[in-house]
């Protein structure tokens, strides 16, 4: 049980950092246009003008580029509430995404949501009094540790956060833009991934002391049981030394016992 919860642990630091990953590179972008002097963090976005799409789009180097907002929000299917964190795109440009069941978003008032949400294709959920209809699902997509991703068109995004005044979160470019970009930074994908798992690091750090402690209780719990082991065997112990067995043939028995359960504790806690 400690060996699965140390197990438990470890996956659970490593999904903060998957999600994230999975998140930002399922946009498509190499490049991340925000706000001059802005923190990269993908839930935290500070809020550009839509107008800043030309400031880019006018950048040499510049292939292909797509408005984004994304912020967490609540979602209410039925009479139950849920966290949900919204993404909002052009269909078909940067930062929308291609659905593993289903179809993709056309049309306002459509979503494609992560499967951990609970919502079938076809049935309908609201976020801000706006009402969407599921169209089709995706795998693996959530942030804050569990929180699925629901993409849904751009006009609909910034009417649930911004009241469909034209703002956006950050303009995803892919190219290497070139020359300045006046009242813009640049981020990679890799610098939006970091500062966004940063955002996480007081959680990480918190998982990664209790992952800690569990390894050592369960370090402590084997060599307990082959110190008891080896008091209960103390006679066998001496009537091999007299045959002649040596010290150290009886130290590699007792190392094995000890490897012997750790791996057994170990693959019982993988299961």
């Amino acid at each position: 049980l400690v060996f699965a919860m140390g197990l438990l642990l470890s996956g659970m630091v490593a999904g903060f950092s998957t999600e994230i990953h999975q998140t930002v590179s399922a946009t498509g972008a190499q490049w991340w246009a925000l706000a001059h002097g802005s923190t990269p963090r993908i839930v935290a976005l500070p809020v550009v003008p839509a107008s800043d799409l030309s400031t880019v789009a006018n950048a040499p180097g510049v292939r292909h580029l797509g408005p984004l907002v994304v912020a967490p929000q609540t979602a209410r299917i039925g009479d139950d509430a849920r966290s949900v964190v919204l993404i909002g795109a052009v269909p078909g440009a940067l930062g929308s995404t291609v659905p593993t069941t289903g179809r993709a978003v056309h049309h306002r008032g459509e979503a494609v949501v992560d499967e951990h949400l609970g919502l079938g294709i076809g049935r309908l959920f609201t976020v801000a009094g706006m009402t969407f209809r599921g169209v089709g699902q995706v795998s693996d997509r959530t942030l804050l540790g569990g929180e699925p991703d629901a993409y849904v068109s751009i006009q609909d995004a910034q009417q649930v956060l911004f009241g469909g005044r034209p703002l956006i979160s950050a303009v995803l470019v892919s190219g290497t833009p070139r020359g300045s970009l006046p009242g813009l930074s640049l981020f990679s994908d890799s610098q939006v991934e970091r500062a966004s798992l940063g955002q996480l690091a007081s959680a990480v750090s918190s998982i990664d002391n209790s992952r800690v402690f569990m390894w050592v209780i369960a370090a402590i719990i084997v060599a307990a049981l082959v110190y008891v082991t080896a008091i209960e065997r103390t006679r066998d112990f001496a009537v091999l030394k007299a045959i002649g067995s040596s010290s150290f043939l009886l130290f590699v028995g007792l190392a094995l016992q000890a490897v012997l359960v750790a791996l057994s504790a170990a693959a019982v806690a993988s299961v």
